[in-house]
Order: structure tokens, then sequence, then C-alpha cells
């Protein structure tokens, strides 16, 4: 090779391999870009809830300061609240609803997907779609005949009527995420199980979940989620306070006519958000692996 060959394919590597350079710089000035705005756009409402809730009635009705800055911080909207028994009330109806609902999904999904993904029968994976197709149905079209059954059954204006239905919104889909996870499992764990002369619950309680714990935190995640900030449901299916979740609570309770406790109603709601965001805080990583594994598995 001649020495003006040589220089020709240096200079020509040079100016690719500075061009990929440049390249990947402005793509990662473009993703940054993206994730600030996306960032401030997200973040721009729970921090104009925290501003209001850390105001004070009278400064919250003065209307020629900016918004967006406090004069006069102060904690007493919050210590009105947990002064208050009937916020007290609204916190622990949903903790028993959120508790009660959880545990029904888990039960019910973990044993239904186990018989869909690992108990091979005719029509299984058909019955598996048709599982997760029933996620798809909003629940504004549910709640009428819902409520229809749940006054039938007399548990109207009741929590026990709302761990009765939630379960409707929470099954389908950590069905269709253990799923996922199940089928990913080897099936060399069921053979050999099967030869050892396991049955097939020995196999669900020893092998199964054990080895899909990520799947079934992330759908405990979900099924937490889904049903301490349910709204439709509670709003239609109870009117009086000592019944009412946190959701609904808060804001049936601080609105009398036009008039808005705002400062109160934004300490009330980012109290209700504060149990998710410490659950997806610590539980993140498998919340992730749960959803991946059931979107590319069964």
């Amino acid at each position: 090779m001649s020495a003006s060959t040589a220089s020709t394919i240096a200079s020509y590597t040079g100016k690719k391999l500075g061009s990929l350079r440049s390249e990947r710089r402005w793509a990662l000035w473009t993703a940054y870009a993206s994730l600030i705005v996306a960032t401030i756009i997200f973040l721009a409402p729970p921090f104009y809830m925290l501003v209001t809730s850390l105001k004070s009635s009278a400064e919250i009705s003065n209307l020629s300061g900016n918004p967006w800055i406090v004069r006069a911080p102060t904690l007493e909207n919050y210590m009105e609240l947990i002064a208050n028994p009937l916020f007290r009330g609204f916190f622990f109806n949903s903790v028993i609803i959120t508790l009660c609902v959880v545990a029904i999904s888990m039960v019910i999904s973990v044993l239904a997907a186990f018989s869909l993904a690992r108990m091979k029968f005719w029509g299984s994976q058909a019955l598996a779609t048709g599982v997760f197709l029933t996620y798809l149905v909003p629940d504004t079209l549910l709640f009428i005949p819902l409520y229809q059954i749940v006054g039938g059954l007399g548990l109207l204006n009741s929590i026990w009527g709302l761990i009765l239905i939630y379960p409707t919104l929470t099954v389908p889909f950590c069905t269709w995420i253990m799923i996922g996870y199940f089928a990913s499992i080897p099936k060399e764990l069921d053979e050999a199980a099967l030869i050892d002369g396991a049955g097939w619950m020995q196999m669900l309680t020893k092998i199964f979940i054990p080895v899909a714990l990520p799947g079934i935190i992330a759908a405990t995640i979900f099924a937490f989620t889904v049903s301490w900030a349910a709204f439709v449901y509670p709003t239609a299916f109870v009117t009086t306070p000592e019944h009412m979740p946190l959701t609904i609570g808060v804001v049936s309770q601080l609105i009398r006519g036009d008039t808005f406790a705002w400062g109160q109603i934004m300490a009330g709601a980012l109290m209700a958000a504060l149990p998710p965001v410490v659950v997806y805080a610590f539980l993140m990583d498998y919340y992730i692996a749960g959803l991946t594994a059931g979107a590319t598995k069964g």
C-alpha cells in the first residue's frame, strides 16, 4: 500500500469517526433536552400543589403575588387534616380496601396465570388472551351494570362493595403479567418436579412462586396502585363520608358549593399520593422487570 493510499484511508477513517462522535453528541444533547422538558412538564403540577399546600388561606386568596412562590410557609393545612378524624377515617378505609383487594387479586392472578401458562389444556391460549382483553374495557362502561349487581347484593355505600368490584380492574392485568413470567420459566423444572412426585400445588409454591417473585412484586404494585387511586367506582358506589376512601373523601368534604379549601385539598392530594410514590421508589426495578417479562413472553 502506497503512502498516499494510506493517508487517504486514514483521512476517511478520521472523518467517519468524527461524524459518529458528532452524531452521538447531538443525540445525547437531544435526549437530555427532551428529558428536561418532560421533567418540567410532569413535575410542574405536583410542585404547584406543594407550594399551594404550604400557603395560608389568606395568601392563596391574594392574587397579586406570584402563585409559584410561598411568602410565609406554613404546615397549617397538613396539621388540620391530620387532626381531622374524618380524614383519618378516609385513610383507614383506603388501607383496608387496598390490603383486601391486593390479597384477593394476587391469589386469583397467581392461580389463574399458573394454570393458563403451565397446565396446558384446550383453549388455554385463547382464554389467556381473553383475560387480558377484559382489562381493555374502560371502567366507565362497567360501573352501571356493576352498580346494579352491588345494589342487588346490598353492598352499596360500603367498603365491602368496593372490595368486591376493584378486582375486576386488577385481576386481568396482574394475570397477564404472571402468565408472561410463568411462561419464561424453563419447562425442565416442571418435568423434574413431576418425576420427583410433586403435585401441581407443590410445583407452584416451591418452584414457580420463588422464581417468579419479581413478576409477583410487579403485579402487587399494580394492584396496590389501582386500588389505592381508584376514583370512578367509589364516586358512584359510596355517598356517606364514613365509608369513603381517601381519593374521593378529600375532594367531597373540602369543597362546599363554590367554596374550595385549596390549601387543604392540595395537602390531602399530596398525602394521598405519597404511599404509591414510596412503593415505586423502592420497588421500581421489580416493576420494570415484571412488565418486561409480561410483555415479551406468553
